[in-house]
């Protein structure tokens, strides 16, 4: 689950990562497309993950041993305690995993340093998987890892407390009027209407539906004072002002999933994530999921992922694509889906998803009209401030929080160029 970061945490990782990618070596990285080493038998390959809990730890190990047994060769599965800080401390150190999830906010940091092996050219069927999530993996034109997963945000609503502020599936918003009056209505008796944490990982998806976003679809300039960013920031604001909406910490909750599952909120804005948690955290809690509503601009949600990325230094590189390949099939993905919640990257496995698990329509729909992440070297420490002017947007103006963004971000595109 995307969580806010403080601005000083991030600058250290980023430090930490950036520091470490621009000392190693390219060699085996973008310059070439053939594999060091042979994917044959008797290779001890290392894979480095962050979890989100013992159920995607066990997939995974289950996952890298069914193709350790069919080839010959050995993996071993470690669990990152900090992912970022641990990747950039064994890059700076030559000695990186072979395989690792690469965080989207981190991607471009390692790909610029030259740390990561592009591999993408090796994939026969790379078209199936989200369009998407293969433009926030590509660097320099070229898809350089594969994203493992997919994530999209959706409407959560807990339907005890909607019938008991007499709504019934009829007022379910379709639109921002829609979402503002039922959020009114369902705000009471230490109940409010919405809830949600005070990231773009969530308030994004406003600026998509108001036709705007951070920067341009190439990525090559800021577009965050553009006016339709500033009619979302203002359409939210008005909600937080009037009470129908709030920040999960004014509910003295952490995330979205416990402001529902508490009954707290009514509704939230939440990713596929949320299945598994209230599955496991608040099973007799009834909940429907919908289509985040339509904003001037039409539907709009962010999409989520991180990918497999290969070393550069490895000396299994092509054992590491095969293995990568063994686990972005489509069968495993749809394990891995049944395992922890996660929805797959792949269009055709995606279709599947849908089939059999109905109840996440609405996420499934979000692929059509997401917005990937931004991916730019150094970017996340200007989204870790953007997050902290949002905390205070109730009482800020939002021109110049928008300001502040398109100001810092225009500063970390000068650098990353």
């Amino acid at each position: 689950m995307a969580t806010p970061r403080t601005l000083a945490a991030a600058a250290v990782c980023t430090a930490v990562a950036l520091g470490a990618v621009t000392g190693c070596s390219s060699s085996g990285g973008f310059g070439g497309s053939s594999a060091k080493q042979s994917s044959g038998a008797g290779q001890s390959l290392t894979v480095l993950i962050a979890t989100s809990g013992e159920a995607e730890t066990a997939a995974v190990k289950a996952a890298t041993a069914d193709w350790a047994k069919r080839t010959g060769n050995t993996v071993t599965v470690q669990i990152a305690a900090n992912i970022n800080q641990q990747l950039g401390q064994a890059f700076a150190g030559g000695n990186p995993p072979d395989l690792f999830y690469v965080n989207s906010d981190q991607f471009a940091n390692y790909a610029k340093g030259g740390s990561l092996y592009a591999y993408g050219d090796q994939i026969p069927d790379a078209a199936d998987f989200s369009e998407q999530l293969r433009k926030a993996f590509s660097h320099d034109g070229r898809l350089t890892c594969l994203p493992k997963d997919s994530s999209t945000l959706a409407l959560a609503v807990n339907t005890t407390l909607w019938q008991q502020a007499g709504l019934t599936e009829a007022d379910y918003p379709t639109s921002w009027q829609q979402l503002a009056d039922d959020a009114a209505k369902l705000t009471k008796d230490g109940v409010t209407g919405l809830v949600t944490a005070p990231d773009y990982q969530r308030l994004g998806a406003l600026f998509k539906q108001a036709g705007g976003w951070i920067t341009n679809p190439e990525q090559t300039a800021m577009t965050a004072d553009a006016p339709g960013d500033r009619q979302a920031l203002e359409y939210l604001q008005g909600l937080l002002k009037a009470g129908s909406a709030k920040y999960v910490a004014e509910v003295d909750t952490g995330w979205g999933g416990e402001a529902l599952g508490k009954g707290r909120a009514a509704m939230t804005i939440e990713g596929n994530w949320l299945k598994g948690a209230m599955a496991k955290d608040y099973p007799n809690v009834p909940y429907k999921v919908l289509p985040l509503p339509s904003g001037p601009a039409g539907p709009g949600t962010l999409a989520f992922s991180n990918c497999w990325g290969i070393a550069a230094k490895s000396g299994h590189q092509a054992a590491g694509v095969d293995l990568v390949k063994h686990l972005t099939s489509a069968d495993q993905q749809l394990e891995f889906a049944k395992a922890f919640g996660v929805m797959p990257s792949r269009t055709s496995a995606l279709a599947s998803y849908a089939e059999k698990y109905p109840e996440s329509k609405a996420w499934v729909d979000g692929v059509a009209h997401s917005q990937p992440p931004v991916t730019l070297p150094g970017f996340n420490q200007v989204l870790t401030q953007f997050n902290t002017d949002l905390q205070s947007l109730r009482t800020a103006d939002p021109a110049a929080i928008l300001a502040a963004l398109q100001r810092n971000g225009e500063q970390a595109l000068k650098n990353a160029r």
